[in-house]
């Protein structure tokens, strides 16, 4: 029987006779299954660079809100132009250009999310504007507490209950260019 190194094949002895078997390899042959052997990239496919950016330096913090102006937001080094939604997991672009346009649709996004937030911040801009009444009491009807605000306060309110790790989400307006000399 000639012996190649696809088919080897050895004999057993057994009660009936003779049996031929596939001869099984040592568990640890391969190099990656063993546990001292490291990737490089002479390993191919199995070396993947894995880069990692950590936005939250303190495990469980939330986002912060370092500034605003009339063109957007820095939210943790974040600049984010227009109005946007901040979320526990995410910074998104908010489809709104002024209070009026703050309606049970442009709200799904922010009951949707699990886990629930336990309080909306909404920044109106440069005022605190009165928000349809359809909006709030959906909000209040799905157990999410709401805070109407002038986008600086509401800024300062965000960043206020995110230290106290509270699960808290905004909805901010930038304020527009301010004349007035305070």
């Amino acid at each position: 029987m000639a012996v190649t190194m696809c088919a080897r094949l050895f004999l057993h002895r057994c009660a009936q006779g003779l049996r031929l078997s596939p001869l099984t390899p040592p568990a640890f042959t391969s190099p990656f299954l063993s546990r001292s052997h490291r990737l490089g990239p002479s390993d191919d496919e199995m070396y993947q660079r894995t880069t990692v950016s950590v936005m939250q330096k303190e495990p469980g913090a939330g986002a912060l809100i370092h500034s605003y102006s009339p063109r957007g937001f820095n939210i943790d080094g974040n600049r984010v132009f227009g109005p946007c939604a901040l979320l526990p997991p995410a910074i998104l672009q908010w489809n709104v250009g002024s209070y009026k346009d703050i309606t049970v649709e442009s709200m799904a996004l922010f009951y949707m999310l699990e886990p629930r937030i336990e309080v909306l911040v909404l920044g109106t801009g440069g005022r605190s504007e009165r928000i349809d009444p359809k909006v709030l009491a959906l909000l209040k009807s799905k157990g999410i507490a709401v805070e109407v605000q002038d986008t600086p306060n509401a800024c300062a309110t965000f960043n206020f209950l995110s230290s106290e790790r509270r699960v808290v989400a905004a909805g901010l307006i930038p304020p527009p260019i301010s004349t007035d000399l305070e």
